[in-house]
């Protein structure tokens, strides 16, 4: 059974029925899993996405919606939610949140170059000079408060005797005065859209966003953007810096600490791999899904402290 809403064209035209958006022509499933369900919606006026929340509640959901309207507002570009009939930004298809968001044209690249890398660092710098919304989270829901639970499904492994390394690495680093900021959490290759004229970039998928240390997002982006197979390529990491500090400049703290805060999100990642394939929803063909993050986070480990510097 797939754990994803499955829709048929029927459905989805009801759902369609509550906007304004044109007459269905043609619907194709994006993505499924147990966090959302993205169907491509074609209509005779333009393209959307159709997202059905499959765990998060109501109000998760329209606090999502409305940290896409304040990103808005501070012109921050990323995805627009299209507001129902009725002007709800969130509707419900049985007992499940959905949303529908405008389609972004463009292309989504694994190998990045220098230059696009540049332009994601200024657009993450300007992420974080938007003023975070109360309703955003002050810790992370894999963070290193969360690896205490390894204890409980997998105590004594070499996983947890990993983590537990990991994390006496990273705790003093936590005790810095480092600033926080509005943080995206998750900016992976695949999180970031292409304009075809390479002339611009577009940040989307929120769901992690929290109030956090900016140079832990940073470091997050370096996993995510920066990974070719088993290493971090640091040249490429060193493209990413410079774009982000052509728009706000990191404090000597900051930098001294991003080799700490880039083992601290490849742990962060490895963490909610093995809990979530592992424990949670048990997935033998994912058991050992989460070496792929920890392997890095090993690399990371392996490198000197100014590894980043140029």
């Amino acid at each position: 059974m797939p754990e994803y809403s499955v829709l048929d064209d029927n459905q989805i035209a009801n759902i369609l029925d509550q906007y304004n958006v044109g007459s269905l022509l043609s619907h194709q499933l994006l993505s499924g899993g147990s966090e959302n369900t993205n169907y491509l919606i074609v209509t005779h006026r333009a393209k959307f996405v159709l997202s059905i929340c499959e765990q998060k509640s109501t109000a998760q959901a329209k606090e999502l919606t409305d940290l896409l309207a304040h990103l808005e507002i501070h012109d921050f570009n990323s995805s627009k939610v299209v507001l129902s009939k009725t002007d709800k930004s969130i509707i419900l298809w049985g007992d499940k949140p959905a949303m529908i968001k405008e389609f972004i044209r463009g292309d989504i690249i694994e190998d990045l170059s220098g230059d696009l890398l540049k332009m994601i660092g200024r657009e993450l710098a300007k992420l974080h000079k938007v003023e975070s919304p109360t309703y955003v989270p002050d810790q992370l829901n894999y963070g290193i408060e969360q690896f205490v639970k390894v204890r409980s499904y997998a105590a004594d492994s070499d996983f947890e005797k990993w983590i537990n390394t990991v994390s006496g690495y990273i705790s003093p680093y936590l005790k810095m005065d480092l600033p926080k900021a509005l943080i995206h959490g998750d900016l992976f290759w695949d999180n970031v859209i292409v304009k075809k004229d390479r002339s611009e970039i577009v940040i989307m998928d929120f769901e992690e966003a929290a109030y956090y240390y900016r140079i832990f997002d940073i470091g997050m982006t370096i996993i995510g953007t920066c990974a070719e197979g088993e290493i971090v390529n640091l040249e490429k990491a060193k493209h990413l810096l410079s774009g982000y500090q052509s728009e706000e400049e990191l404090s000597g703290e900051e930098l001294s600490a991003l080799r700490a805060f880039t083992i601290y999100a490849g742990a962060s990642m490895t963490f909610w791999r093995h809990q979530n394939f592992n424990y949670i929803k048990p997935d033998p063909a994912m058991f050992d899904h989460y070496k792929g993050l920890q392997v890095l986070a090993d690399y990371m480990l392996s490198q000197d402290d100014d590894c980043f510097a140029w």
